[in-house]
């Protein structure tokens, strides 16, 4: 049975059913257009044929999958196969934990549904005035930028501004001293006469 289920022989099966198939549709054509070899070519083909279906016939067919090799004893009638994992999926059912366990899952499944719905009220914004808005804040801060740096400056020259009216201030002062000074001595002057 091993030499039925090797690479070779699978090959060597799969060419002899291409050759006699091609053999046959030969001998067809060649009946159809009543060549002189039409019969022959015909008959050899057919014997062919006949010789794969018998072969085929006598084969054990492939198996598809080979769940025997991950559970051992499947192909046994009563046997008992324990599952590949041990823990919970062995143990009867209990309806309290399923119903808890579905529970939990509806609420995932109800919040993933309004995640979902926001989702969808995002891609319905419309973002074609986006751009011209991001141009016109940027010239709002550019502006703003400006007229902080000019209220900067204005800053400054108020300053330099009080300290020239202190100075005024102070030499004003001096002045008035000086003024009262003369007129008192401009009247010292004047009533002793």
């Amino acid at each position: 049975m091993s030499f039925i289920k090797s690479k070779g022989f699978k090959y060597f099966k799969n060419f002899i059913i291409g050759v006699g198939a091609a053999v046959v549709m030969v001998g067809a054509l060649m009946k159809i257009t009543s060549h002189p070899m039409g019969n022959t070519f015909i008959t050899i083909g057919l014997l062919t044929e006949a010789f794969l279906f018998l072969m085929l016939g006598l084969l054990p067919p492939e198996k598809d999958y080979y769940w025997e090799k991950l559970y051992p004893g499947l192909e046994a009638y009563d046997s008992n196969i324990s599952p590949l994992t041990a823990g919970e999926a062995s143990r009867p059912l209990n309806a309290e934990a399923v119903e808890n366990n579905l529970g939990g899952m509806l609420n995932e499944l109800q919040s993933m549904s309004k995640s979902m719905g926001s989702l969808k009220a995002l891609q319905e914004v419309d973002f074609a005035e986006t751009s011209e808005q991001l141009k016109s804040m940027n010239n709002f801060y550019t502006r703003m930028t400006e007229a902080m740096s000019t209220l900067n400056e204005t800053v400054e020259d108020t300053k330099l501004y009080k300290e020239q009216l202190a100075s005024l201030n102070k030499n004003l002062g001096s002045l008035n001293g000086v003024y009262g000074n003369v007129l008192s001595a401009f009247n010292v002057n004047t009533g002793s006469k």
